[in-house]
């Protein structure tokens, strides 16, 4: 935050002063007692299992300028810095990162969607940063929370933001979408992520496609028409719509795709120009991501062929199809998270490789996928069992569901489950050899990103 003080946050979220010097400077926000970076203030939030009221006195003593608090009605005895009282400090958050968009003149892409969403984030950021200084998401900050402490570092030299925004709950999008205001919003695909707490496919359609609760009048919505839901679907009053895919009616459209040792290359079809793309990420479907990174630099006046030629250098984000060589094997690390569609894409990945070893497919449970999970893991195996898969290796009680489909569609593939990490990486040290290719890829609470890293550190 660039020029704020104590009084002006206060003033934003309705608070009370309690104590301290309202002219006081504040320039970041943390929710992290022990992590302050200057003038911080402090945002005690109330989880099911911890209150982090109780680190307000450690945020001080790190470095805390200010804090906000729901439970005191007068500052304890004693106390120093800047306390601000609000009625509830998720709220008061929000209202802050609401106040401190309105302050900011420059434009803001919005991306959300069931699969890609951080991936498409980057690869959007990057085709803009031929031409523009770009400002993105930090990590994760795609939440309730996270989104306000997201746009609080948004500075003056920054001219363009793509912010991204997820959701795991019904009505949590419209929350996000009225924070961020973006004024462009990018929507990769409607699967069936969090369908445990939504209910619903149609449901997460409709929980996603209300990002255009934020989206600002005469905004742009930029829609997957590859996506059997979104094609059909279009902005609301007042705003356009532009679809990007591999269909005739699509505005940026792929021809010529072409998929070499797993990295894809194809021809993007523009409104009056085509454009060479070759991409340095793996998949198939990095070239719908690509798509939307390309249409949304076009339209905030950015030349194609230098959007193109930024993509061409991004390389993927940490547990994200991250590729690298060791003693002759190739390791895809794919960890960070995981769903029937991202799935069934690492797994055409490592069909699409022409190695002189095994491919060999490392899967772990898919979380959050609700009443029809078991059903979920059967078809991933099912596609397995259908794939140029040597060897499958499955970690989870919900993957054991992967094996048993993979054995259905293909009963002489090698299957080996286990539920334990450490006789996983056991197993994979012992079993790997030379001119091998390695995909492990499940859910992010699996863990399976520590395997990757062990197996790759100590295989010899």
């Amino acid at each position: 935050m660039e020029h704020m003080t104590a009084r002006q946050l206060a003033q934003a979220c309705g608070g009370r002063l309690l104590l301290g010097d309202p002219e006081t400077p504040v320039k970041h926000i943390s929710l992290n007692s022990n992590t302050m970076e200057g003038n911080d203030l402090f945002v005690p939030l109330i989880g099911e299992k911890v209150d982090a009221h109780c680190f307000i006195n450690q945020a001080f003593a790190n470095g805390a300028a200010a804090a906000l608090t729901s439970e005191h009605s007068q500052a304890p005895q004693g106390a120093g810095g800047v306390w601000i009282q609000v009625e509830d400090t998720k709220k008061a958050l929000q209202d802050i990162g609401r106040w401190y968009r309105r302050r900011l003149s420059l434009p803001i892409i919005g991306i959300t969607g069931s699969v890609g969403k951080t991936t498409t984030r980057e690869m959007v950021a990057a085709a803009l940063s031929a031409r523009r200084r770009v400002f993105k998401t930090p990590g994760n900050y795609n939440s309730q929370v996270g989104v306000p402490v997201t746009l609080s570092k948004i500075g003056g030299s920054d001219e363009i933001a793509v912010i991204e925004l997820g959701m795991s709950e019904p009505g949590e999008m419209t929350v996000i979408a009225r924070i961020a205001c973006p004024d462009m919003a990018v929507i990769t695909n409607i699967g069936v992520t969090h369908i445990g707490q939504l209910g619903s496919q149609e449901n997460i359609y409709r929980e996603k496609m209300s990002i255009q609760d934020g989206l600002k009048p005469g905004g742009t919505l930029i829609l997957n028409g590859d996506d059997p839901w979104l094609a059909r679907a279009g902005a609301k009053e007042g705003c356009s719509t532009v679809y990007y895919g591999t269909g005739e009616h699509c505005d940026y459209r792929a021809e010529e795709i072409r998929i070499k040792d797993g990295y894809p290359s194809f021809t993007a079809v523009c409104p009056g120009k085509k454009v060479p793309v070759k991409l340095r990420v793996m998949g198939k479907h990095q070239v719908g991501n690509a798509l939307a990174a390309l249409a949304a630099a076009d339209l905030n006046g950015v030349d194609l062929e230098g959007a193109a030629a930024s993509l061409e250098t991004f390389e993927g984000y940490q547990g994200r199809q991250q590729r690298y060589e060791r003693d002759g094997i190739l390791f895809i690390d794919d960890t960070y998270n995981a769903s029937p569609v991202s799935m069934k894409g690492a797994i055409d990945i490592l069909s699409s490789l022409d190695r002189t070893g095994r491919r060999i497919a490392v899967l772990a449970d898919m979380k959050e996928l609700g009443e029809e999970e078991e059903r979920f893991h059967r078809e991933v195996g099912e596609y397995v069992g259908e794939s140029r898969i040597d060897l499958l290796v499955t970690y989870g009680s919900l993957a054991e569901a992967i094996g048993a489909g993979a054995i259905k569609a293909c009963p002489g593939l090698l299957t080996v489950h286990f539920q334990d990490r450490e006789e996983l990486e056991r197993y994979l040290l012992g079993q790997l050899r030379e001119g091998d290719a390695v995909l492990l890829k499940g859910s992010n609470s699996m863990k399976l990103g520590e395997v990757a890293q062990h197996v790759c550190q100590y295989h010899h």
